[in-house]
C-alpha cells in the first residue's frame, strides 16, 4: 500500500531532509505522505513545496510525546493547521531533550564507560533541541558501543532500561485538544510498542477517546501479522479509524520503506478517508 502517515526528517529524528524524504516516497511509488516529526512542524512546508513537484497527496503531520499513567505515548497529529499556539506548545514539548540528553550520556559514562555520548548525539542533531534517543543510539553505533539501534535500545535506551530518563511530557488530553482544535485529527501510534496489558491499553483508548481522538495506527512496520490483525479488533471495538505509517528514520531501517505500509484488514475503515 503506497500511503504512508508516519515517518520522520532531520527536523526531529530522521536521517533526511523533507526535500530528500518527498524524493525517496516518490521513488517508492507513495500517493498521500504525511511527515510526522517529533513535536516539531518546521519541515511541513518544505515537504510541501516538494509533494507538489512530485504529485504526492501531502497531509500535515506530527507526532507528539505524551506522559499517561507515568508513560510516554506518541499522538500521530494529522491534517492540522498550526498556528503560533501549536508552534509554541510543541516548543515547551521540546525543551526537556537537552536535559535528558545530558542525564542519559552520564550514565552511560558512569554504567558503561561510554564517553563523548553529549556531544557526538547533538552533533548529529539538525535542531539541538530536539535532539533524541535515536541520535544517542546513532552515535554508539558509530563509534562501535553497539552494533545496531536495535541493541543500542535493548541494552541501554529503551524505556525502563538503566541508561533511560523519563521527560514529563504534555498529557494526553492536552496533546489531543491540541490537533482537534486546529482542525485535526488524533492517531494513537504505534499502540503494540507499548506493551500495555489489556486493561491498560483499554484505559489508554477510553481517555483518548474521551479527549476528541477518532484515529489508532493499525499497520505499522513495527507491528507484526498478529499484532495488526489484534489492533484492528480494537479499532472496530471502539470505532476507531485506522492509519497506516512506515515510521521510516533513514537510518537502515529495518522493514521500514517510505511510502509503503502493510494493507490495512478489511475491517478497518481508513483514516485518510477523512482527507
Amino acid at each position: 500500500m503506497n500511503i504512508d502517515l508516519h515517518c520522520h526528517s532531520y527536523f526531529s529524528d530522521g536521517k533526511l531532509s523533507p526535500q530528500e524524504l518527498l524524493s525517496e516516497a516518490h521513488k517508492n511509488g507513495a500517493t498521500i505522505l504525511a511527515l510526522t516529526d517529533h513535536d516539531h512542524i518546521g519541515g511541513l512546508e518544505q515537504a510541501r513545496d516538494n509533494a507538489v513537484q512530485y504529485g504526492i497527496n501531502f497531509i500535515n503531520g506530527v507526532e507528539i510525546s505524551v506522559t499517561w499513567r507515568g508513560r510516554t505515548i506518541h499522538i500521530v497529529g494529522l491534517n492540522f493547521k498550526p498556528s503560533s499556539e501549536f508552534v509554541e506548545i510543541l516548543e515547551k514539548n521540546r525543551n526537556g531533550r537537552i536535559e535528558r540528553l545530558q542525564k542519559i550520556s552520564d550514565k552511560l559514562q558512569k554504567k558503561a564507560g561510554f564517553s563523548g555520548v553529549y556531544e557526538g548525539a547533538l552533533a548529529l542533531s539538525n535542531q539541538a533541541d530536539n535532539v533524541s534517543r535515536m541520535h544517542i543510539a546513532q552515535f554508539l553505533i558509530n563509534q562501535g558501543y553497539v552494533k545496531n539501534r536495535e541493541e543500542a535500545f535493548r541494552k541501554w535506551l529503551g524505556d525502563n532500561k538503566s541508561c533511560n530518563c523519563r521527560i514529563d511530557w504534555i498529557n494526553l488530553a492536552d496533546a489531543v485538544s491540541l490537533i482537534c482544535t486546529h482542525g485535526g485529527v488524533a492517531v494513537i501510534a504505534h499502540p503494540a510498542r507499548y506493551k500495555l496489558s489489556a486493561t491498560a491499553l483499554r484505559n489508554l483508548i477510553e481517555e483518548f477517546i474521551n479527549a476528541g481522538g477518532i484515529g489508532i495506527e493499525v499497520a505499522s512496520s513495527l507491528h507484526s501479522l498478529n499484532e495488526r490483525l489484534n489492533i484492528a479488533l480494537v479499532a472496530e471495538r471502539y470505532n476507531l479509524y485506522a492509519s497506516a505509517g512506515s515510521d521510516f528514520h533513514g537510518y537502515n531501517d529495518f522493514n521500514r520503506t517510505l511510502g509503503k505500509t502493510y494493507e490495512l484488514p478489511p475491517i478497518c475503515r481508513p483514516i485518510w478517508d477523512l482527507f
